[in-house]
């Protein structure tokens, strides 16, 4: 039941396949497997068309609108009519829809309103092509919806026009290109595949012009005046066409297939064409073209062209085109050029940035960011990259609504290539801000291609790398596995597959200086035990220079080399701690000096003075369980009216019967979590620095630590004591450990106390320890380890917990109330809301599908109640848990329809 109070939990959520984009949801980064584009010059919006059936609407930054069709179908073609706002859209269904952008308080968002099947067999490409094009080339030209249900036989060119050889069956082949007379708008251009042109007129139907082309036909495009047009072939020319006297001049650069062309009338003439590259020696690159009197650049890039446009003057009163920008859709990411500049730069993009640029493997989200932080990683990502400045951005269409967000969030995203981005997740666009590399700082195979791959570029065509999709990494051990950061102090420690725990700190200058390395062993004193994994990554000798930004200065090596599973820091202990499938260590890494380290299934780890009184404690409660668990057991039935409360009793009637795990089990060493707290483990007057780590098979392992004061950290070591052991009674994994002060409350970040950033914990009442299992909640009171409440998730919702995290929940009526909540994300996909500390269920809700093991893998939880997850490789959906904190697009586009459809809904 919905605890009493204030607060009002709230969710804003959608399904990754057949959801409903509602628009107080956002999607975050590059549509996946985009399949079409078009562009409104007068509204100044792009529209990009997705295989799975999305239309997703830009302009200026923040200004998003997303649209999905009903049947998940491929998004064929998609083509704006001029400055009305809408759009239509062909897909490999045969189905033609059309969508409008309406105004609903005050917004604007994007609607279908129409949709006509088409006759002819779904699929077969040449029948969709022709109808698409028919219907595309009569609602440009004419302005009128109502013409969907006309007859396309208009268009059907009489053979007493067509010469001899194109009569026989279906010679013509598809149409394959439709356009607008730029001039005269009762004309239109009609291309076939064979090779055959026809220039038709709309009024008295007949064909003005044939201009017969010898070659497979790719595209066609009309010069300015309307004078000439060029169309494009499949053995790589194109051809220049004059309209009145019928003649062509060839002038084709290369013998292979070209895929698109467009030309654009200037002071200057400029071609820019996709494709045709010589087959036999470029077959396998994907390039655009850009050619202008002595000026010729092949941009070479890393995915396929799906399609491109200007972004040029339309005024009809002018002589010249004047493109300013080229905008190409690559199936993994949208590249601008300026066309304006000398050398035509790229331009960076505020938004659909490319995530998966390097496969996505971990991330991280930082809430309320120090304006100081924020400053420090604007200003290295400006200095990585100058010309960062989105002001320049030539989409400007529509109109921003949503308020400058005031406190400021970071994304962080761990890759496969090694590198650690930073992201506005302030907003609706999620902006790249700043790219951290570890790779260089270790000696890796891909350090002796890089003079091979420069002299290859030297070559004719002028090829030029653009683009920052890579989706190959020199070495796999580079992947980032954790990330932790201290947003205060600027430091930063990242994790990586080949056991490397990197610690980084913020410099706003240069530096050159070598980086300190220390190994520690895991497996220390433990015969018999043979690595058969990878190496580890060999560190770089002598000194690196590191640009301003986050710099490495501690190196941490795991032995064995096996992939972090677990990481965190405490920048005001100046600790580490890190954890792996055989075992946890704890590293001071201001005297580079390793604390400790336990292997799970050391039997002899619990030897310490504290221990021995636990062990018996914990031997006394499992003798107590099995008497118990004896007793349930033999029972025949379950009473269902057993009036027992559902949380305080052993076995309920809802409840499913849970079998302990194996403690043989290989993977029970795994290290799921560590945390750090100030709290009682000793006894319940003198409080201290603690951590605390969770394993695999259910083991927790608290540490009792000595760290000195600030004043002596160059002096005294860290020391520490192995105080508590807990081993929970199903053996289930371990997700989480936070400790709750004397109110309940998570206790705050390092040096918010000190830094007066937030109110001092309680340490009068007794603390407490949230442990979460992949089974159950439970809170421990402290420092006895005595079991206060629980709530035994698997046994009554049958799921198993994924993802978990506190999260604050502040009321919508008032700033000065706020509650402490614990969100947890099962491997069913829905998402649970509990009170803390007495875990109480709240709401539960639908997110993810369950089929969907990465979205549900790759979920990370805000501390506002908000969480992304990744819906493809490329894409984030975000979500908002509070009624409060709600990230969502609010935008307007003030549109001028001449044709009102209301009377033909």
């Amino acid at each position: 039941m919905l605890q009493e109070g204030p607060v009002i939990y709230h969710v804003t959520l959608c399904q990754p396949v057949k959801r409903d984009l509602h628009h107080s949801t956002v999607e975050h980064g590059f549509p996946n497997q985009p399949s079409a584009l078009a562009y409104d010059p007068k509204l100044q919006l792009m529209a990009i068309g997705t295989k799975s059936g999305a239309i997703k609407i830009y302009g200026a930054p923040g200004v998003e609108m997303t649209g999905l069709h009903k049947d998940t179908a491929a998004v064929t073609q998609i083509h704006f009519l001029y400055g009305q706002g809408r759009i239509l859209s062909l897909l490999d269904d045969n189905t033609i829809h059309l969508w409008e952008i309406v105004q609903r308080e005050n917004r604007s968002h994007l609607v279908e309103v129409h949709s006509f099947n088409l006759p002819g067999r779904p699929g077969i490409e040449s029948t969709s092509a022709w109808i698409c094009h028919q219907s595309v080339g009569f609602l440009n030209l004419l302005n009128k919806i109502l013409l969907f249900v006309m007859s396309f036989t208009c268009l059907i060119i009489p053979l007493f026009s067509i010469p001899e050889e194109y009569k026989c069956g279906k010679s013509l082949g598809p149409v394959e290109s439709l356009q607008q007379h730029p001039q005269d708008s009762d004309k239109i251009l009609i291309g076939y595949s064979r090779g055959l042109v026809v220039l038709w007129d709309l009024n008295s139907r007949h064909v003005d012009n044939l201009f017969l082309g010898k070659q497979q036909l790719e595209s066609l495009v009309w010069e300015r005046s309307g004078n000439s047009f060029v169309s494009s072939h499949s053995d790589g020319g194109y051809m220049l066409w004059a309209v009145s006297s019928k003649m062509k001049s060839h002038n084709g650069m290369f013998e292979f297939s070209q895929e698109g062309l467009l030309c654009c009338a200037c002071r200057a003439p400029l071609v820019l064409f996709s494709g045709g590259m010589p087959r036999a020696s470029y077959g396998d690159r994907h390039c655009l073209t850009i050619l202008q009197d002595s000026s010729h650049v092949t941009l070479d890039f890393t995915s396929r062209v799906i399609d491109f446009f200007t972004i040029h003057c339309t005024d009809k009163d002018k002589e010249f085109d004047d493109p300013s920008a080229l905008v190409v859709l690559l199936e993994e990411e949208l590249v601008v050029i300026d066309l304006q500049m000398a050398g035509w730069p790229t331009v960076p993009a505020p938004y659909l940035a490319p995530l998966h640029s390097s496969a996505i493997t971990c991330s991280c989200h930082i809430s309320n960011v120090p304006p100081r932080l924020w400053e420090r990683v604007i200003s290295a990502g400006q200095q990585q990259c100058p010309l960062q400045n989105y002001e320049n951005w030539p989409l400007c269409g529509g109109k921003n609504l949503a308020a400058d967000p005031k406190p400021k969030e970071l994304l962080l995203t761990g890759h496969e290539d090694g590198t650690v981005r930073f992201w506005d997740a302030s907003g609706v666009s999620l902006k790249p801000l700043y790219k951290l590399s570890t790779a260089n700082i270790f000696q890796t195979d891909g350090d002796h291609n890089d003079s091979l791959t420069q002299a290859g570029e030297e070559e004719w065509p002028p090829f030029r790398k653009v683009g920052c999709f890579d989706p190959y990494s020199d070495d796999p051990r580079l992947a980032i596995q954790k990330i932790s950061v201290c947003k205060y102090s600027g430091k930063l420690v990242v994790a990586g597959t080949a056991g490397q725990v990197i610690v980084l700190v913020l410099s706003d200058e240069k530096s050159d200086h070598m980086i300190d390395v220390a190994t520690v062993d895991l497996l220390q004193d433990r015969e018999g035990f043979t690595w058969k994994g990878h190496d580890r990554l060999p560190p770089k000798s002598g000194s690196v220079v590191f640009a301003p930004g986050f710099q490495p200065v501690v190196l941490v090596q795991c032995m064995p080399p096996a992939a972090v599973t677990a990481v965190t820091l405490h920048a005001e202990w100046n600790l580490i701690a890190f954890g792996t499938s055989h075992g946890f260590g704890l590293f001071d890494y201001h005297r580079r000096s390793p604390v400790c380290t336990l292997h799970p299934n050391d039997s002899l780890a619990m030897e310490g003075p504290l221990s021995r009184v636990k062990s018996l404690k914990k031997s006394l409660r499992q003798s107590f369980r099995r008497i118990r668990k004896s007793r349930v057991s033999g029972k025949k039935r379950v009473v269902v009216n057993s009036p027992t409360s559902k949380h305080d009793a052993e076995v309920t009637p809802v409840q499913r019967r849970i079998e302990p795990r194996s403690a043989d089990d290989s993977l029970s060493g795994v290290v799921r979590c560590l945390c750090f707290a100030d709290t009682f483990l000793r006894d319940g007057t003198h409080h201290g620095p603690t951590m605390w780590a969770g394993t695999n098979s259910g083991s927790v392992y608290a540490y009792a630590l000595d760290v000195p004061s600030q004043e002596k950290f160059s002096e005294q070591s860290v020391e520490a004591l192995l105080g508590k052991e807990i081993q929970l009674m199903h053996r289930a994994p371990v997700v989480s450990i936070a400790v709750l002060d004397g109110r309940g409350n998570p206790l705050p970040e390092p040096y918010e106390v000190s830094r007066d950033l937030a109110k001092a914990p309680d340490m009068q009442g007794s603390h407490s320890v949230l442990i979460v299992s992949e089974e159950q909640f439970k809170v421990f009171m402290l420092p006895k380890v005595s079991a206060k409440t629980k709530f035994k998730l698997t046994a009554h919702e049958g799921c198993r917990v994924r993802k978990v995290a506190l999260s604050n929940f502040t009321s919508v009526s008032s700033e000065e109330y706020s509650e402490n909540a614990l969100v947890c994300l099962t491997n069913l996909g829905d998402i649970h809301v509990f009170s803390v500390p007495a875990l109480r269920p709240q709401v539960r809700y639908d997110c993810i599908r369950k089929e969907d093991i990465s979205g549900i893998a790759s979920c990370v939880f805000t501390k506002t109640g908000q969480g992304f997850y990744l819906i493809s490789p490329s894409e984030y959906e975000r979500f908002s848990l509070s009624a409060r904190v709600i990230t969502e697009p609010l935008c307007r586009v003030d549109v001028e329809r001449p044709h009102d459809l209301s009377a033909h809904r």
